[in-house]
């Protein structure tokens, strides 16, 4: 600690004991021995905490001794199960081929991550206590980087269960965080571990290094994120390179230095201009404190009246000695605590102040988005630091120093949401322009935030002012409220949890780390639709090798092999397979996978996968969710355990292939019914129909016009167009998306459709996520989970189509590939989980990478476009050219699913045109307006009706 002028009030800086006690350890950069008996308890201590093969000095060994304990004193805090021993029968696993979320760090700053994780990938989260624990290897694939691997760790379970584990051979790390220190021991050693590594790295030296510079952060916050921060005068001694030039920010004012002495004059210039500016509007204090990586956590905070500029001099001329380059000596604004209750009301309560703590999260898309926020209340006379106080919640911190009303509770939450998220973004807008050296690797990125606020007012206004960014020490806090809660029993629901959009995050890393340079064999292009698969496939680094009937396709310039084959002919498919397995072999592809979400290439793709000894569905479980008529007829007879049985869902039918096949099906399904193609796609052709001869009259009609591929391409009439009558079912319609995995759901979304244009089923609206009660939701996805399992897809990403009755879920088809329309990009856009990334990862065999509780970010709420409907305003007021600019602009979300505007009778769809919103009924507002406002409403096609479901 510094030892300055005696007469100032002192107190350790606002970071706190978590700092110091950090400085004691290896990864806080201190030496010597962790303080003994800190943790009293009743668990075993004979655990085997050596790794073999890296032996370790004593002084080790006492730390790693210290952090197991410390990780127990926390799990018996939180109610939970002490870690049992399994390091004497190895675990075996699958290395390289599992996803493997690993820390080096302090079990009580990353207990949340640690036990959120233990959730959402069931032991595949490894705390690492000792970095001897961890090895680095070289990657032949990729030069001068290396790969992490996990020797010994502490894996999280569901339940907050623990194992102490050895692995052999060494699990591959697909994700790797270390708490980051200085000097020397362990933190160097973290550092080190987590330099140029393959696998995705949550933080490196070098970016620890930026944000723990205050003057840097804060400048960064001001210039890029205005974001509110204290009015601050900082001497600096050769600034590092991104402090130096560049615009000046408000209320920050830096002064460089070309020496450490000689100063005076300035130094008393530059703090009485500071104290007698506007810029500290009404703090009544300033404090000084030096700024830079070696000082985090090192140092005393000086607080001084504002009107004493003497000692402030003073103190500034004896920090100034002790300055490195690229450190600096600050002096800052104390924000003054807000007086509330704010604005006007009875007395205000007594003079508390408040720190507001939030974590803030990469999500999909590299957007922030703000986790959790977790308040401290103490003196207002005294700066508050983490820890010196219970964490609580801003509503009960607010209450507590008079602020209840739920509207400005609101607004201060909105505040301290914006200012979070924009300090992030600014973060990320500086690591993007930092080189992989710069950011210590190429896959090292900044996945999460803390923002430390103090809550003042400015402009007559609550304003949250950010006064420092950290990592551990927020979502440590976080930790702490989840904690209090657990220790009572009570829990917190899923999305309470601070750690949530991290362990997310990570997952969404972890399968890009596992899929990159996979070859993959993929059967059918597709159409215009489906461009965004190349960009997907570019983006992760997978290896493409198309397999296409159309020489000319133009995804044949963008893939890496392109094998021109006719796989038309579905009478052929075995043959097919024969013939193009035999050619994979001539061209000597070593592929990993092979798939396809091209509906007349699914069986083929079965059958080609047999052949090549690749992962797959069996084909006999293919053909039958190929076929409409046979999967309800085939469900229908499964009634045995377990109940629910699949024939619950089923819906009667009958297979039409002839005139005479219609007047039997009449008699045996009720009418009205619903006739569709046995093949079909996109609700082309499917009608309903309310008496035999409407029944006879589509029959005629859909044989005469729909015979061939070339009648309708891309709607599976290569398959024949035979049709099937079923039951037509009341109810409103929904999507189930799956993605299964050796017979187990991993993960489910449901949409809800709007009512259709009867007698046709094109659909018109659709809104994600559902609106239904969790209960009918959970009927639905068990409804699509057993259909499939009864049909014997046990392996993919598949779409089922379900009507929600009043006796429940019944089936309208199974789509055994990933869903189409609009239904991958939505569920990316507000999941963060792709299903395109979910079923290549299936079809090589790996367990896809997915949160077991996938959250959604919001609502949307779409409505289709049809050529027949809206071609006048298409062609003007809706072009294509202008969705796109609204697109591009984010007032819209656009997915184009036709590439030319052409007029039929059997039609699909144009395009989905839909709005996001914090709620479903903020989006349908915004969405009903746009469509008024673009001509997509209208007498003919009344939008409000489509969205009446969504209420």
């Amino acid at each position: 600690m510094l030892s300055l002028d005696p007469l100032g009030p002192e107190w350790d800086c606002p970071l706190g004991s978590k700092d110091l006690e950090e400085e004691e350890g290896p990864w806080g950069g201190g030496s010597g021995l962790p303080p003994p008996g800190c943790f009293p308890g009743s668990w075993r201590h004979d655990v085997g905490l050596d790794c073999k093969g890296s032996p370790e000095g004593a002084d080790a060994q006492a730390w790693t001794v210290h952090y197991y304990s410390l990780l127990q004193s926390c799990l018996q805090q939180a109610g939970l199960p002490e870690t049992q021993d399994r390091s004497q029968v190895p675990r075996t696993g699958c290395p390289g081929a599992e996803v493997t979320l690993c820390i080096l760090g302090s079990p009580s700053t990353f207990l949340s991550v640690l036990l959120e994780a233990g959730v959402q990938s069931p032991g595949n989260m490894l705390l690492c206590l000792s970095p001897a624990w961890l090895t680095k290897v070289p990657d032949p694939g990729q030069p001068g980087e290396a790969a992490l691997l996990v020797s010994k760790a502490v894996s999280f379970h569901p339940g907050g269960l623990t194992f102490l584990d050895d692995f052999v051979p060494p699990r591959r790390a697909t994700y790797f965080l270390a708490g980051m220190g200085l000097g020397p021991g362990w933190g160097r050693e973290a550092a080190e571990l987590a330099r140029d590594l393959t696998c995705p790295t949550g933080a490196s030296a070098e970016l620890a290094r930026l944000l723990e510079d205050r003057l840097l952060t804060r400048r960064l916050l001001a210039q890029q994120g205005d974001v509110a921060v204290p009015a601050t005068l900082a001497f600096t001694y050769k600034p590092p390179a991104l402090l130096r030039g560049g615009d000046a920010s408000p209320g920050l004012r830096l002064v460089e230095l070309n020496g450490k002495e000689g100063q005076e004059t300035l130094v008393k210039e530059e703090v009485g201009a500071f104290l007698h500016s506007e810029a500290l509007g009404d703090a009544l204090q300033v404090a000084v404190k030096l700024s830079g990586w070696r000082w985090r956590g090192r140092q005393a905070l000086r607080l001084y009246p504002r009107a004493e500029q003497g000692p402030v001099v003073d103190t500034v001329l004896a920090l100034l000695e002790k300055l490195e380059e690229e450190e600096s000596v600050l002096v800052e604004a104390v924000c003054p605590p807000a007086q509330l209750p704010f604005p006007g009301s009875p007395p205000p309560g007594p003079d508390l102040a408040l720190r507001i703590c939030a974590v803030v999260c990469r999500t999909q898309g590299d957007r922030p988005l703000l986790s959790k926020v977790v308040c401290s209340v103490g003196r207002g006379d005294r700066p508050l630091r983490h820890q010196s106080s219970l964490p609580r919640t801003l509503e009960a911190a607010l209450a507590q120093c008079g602020l209840a009303e739920a509207s400005q509770v609101a607004t201060v939450r909105q505040r301290v949401k914006a200012a979070a998220e924009a300090a992030l973004a600014a973060v990320l807008t500086l690591e993007a322009g930092l080189s992989a050296e710069q950011r210590g690797g190429r896959q090292v990125r900044i996945d999460f935030l803390g923002v430390d606020f103090a809550l003042t007012v400015a402009g007559r206004a609550l304003t949250p002012v950010a006064l420092e960014v950290n990592g551990g020490l927020c979502l440590e806090a976080c930790g702490a409220l989840e904690g209090l809660w657990a220790a009572q029993h009570l829990g917190l629901a899923a999305e309470e949890a601070a750690a949530a959009p991290l362990v997310e995050t990570m997952l969404r890393r972890s399968a890009r780390c596992l899929m990159e340079g996979k070859q993959l064999l993929l059967l059918g292009a597709g159409g215009f639709s489906k461009k965004f698969v190349w960009e997907a496939a570019r983006d992760y680094g997978l290896k493409i090798h198309l397999v296409e009937s159309d020489p000319n396709h133009f995804a044949s310039q963008l893939v890496q092999t392109f094998i021109h084959f006719d796989v038309t002919d579905h009478r052929r498919d075995e043959e097919n397979a024969r013939v193009l397995a035999e050619l994979v072999r001539a061209r000597g592809l070593q592929v990993d996978g092979c798939f396809s979400y091209w509906d007349d290439c699914l069986v083929l793709t079965a059958l080609l996968c047999q052949e090549l000894g690749l992962p797959c569905n069996p084909p006999a479980a293919m053909r039958l969710a190929k076929q409409k008529s046979r999967t309800q007829l085939h469900l229908l007879c499964r009634r045995g355990p377990p109940w629910p049985a699949p024939s619950l869902y089923a819906v009667p039918c009958c297979p039409l292939e002839s005139e005479a096949d219609v007047d039997r099906a009449v008699r045996q399904v009720p009418l009205p019914g619903v006739m569709k193609l046995e093949f079909g796609a996109g609700a082309v052709g499917v009608r309903l129909v309310k008496d035999a001869s409407q029944c006879r009259e589509h029959f005629s009609r859909i044989a005469r016009d729909l015979q061939g591929e070339a009648d309708h391409p891309g709607i599976g009439l290569g398959w024949g167009n035979a049709m099937l009558l079923m039951e037509f079912i009341e109810g409103t319609e929904h999507d189930v998306d799956l993605v299964l995995f050796g017979g187990r759901l991993l993960a489910a979304f449901v949409s809800d459709n709007g009512p259709t244009r009867l007698p046709g089923f094109t659909e018109t609206a659709a809104c994600m996520p559902t609106g239904l009660a969790p209960e009918q939701e959970a009927q639905l996805v068990q409804a699509a989970f057993r259909c499939c399992l009864g049909c014997g897809l046990l392996d993919g990403v598949f779409n089922v189509e379900l009507k929600l009755t009043g006796a429940g879920p019944r089936l309208i088809e199974i789509n055994p590939r990933m869903g189409g329309f609009y239904l991958r990009d939505w569920i990316l856009e507000l999941y963060g989980v792709d299903l395109l990334l979910a079923a290549a990862m299936v079809a090589c065999g790996l367990r896809p990478a997915l949160p077991a509780h996938p959250r959604a970010r919001g609502h949307l709420v779409g409505v289709m476009c049809l050529v027949s409907q809206h071609l006048r305003a298409l062609s003007s007021t809706a072009s294509p050219e202008t969705l796109q600019a609204l697109h591009d602009q984010g007032l819209l979300r656009l997915n184009l699913l036709e590439e030319a505007l052409v007029p039929g009778e059997y039609e699909e769809p144009y395009c989905s045109v839909a709005c996001a919103g914090p709620s479903p009924a903020e989006a349908r507002h915004r969405l009903l307006g746009l469509c008024q406002g673009l001509g997509i409403d209208g007498p003919h096609y009344p939008v409000a009706y489509f969205l009446s479901h969504f209420k």
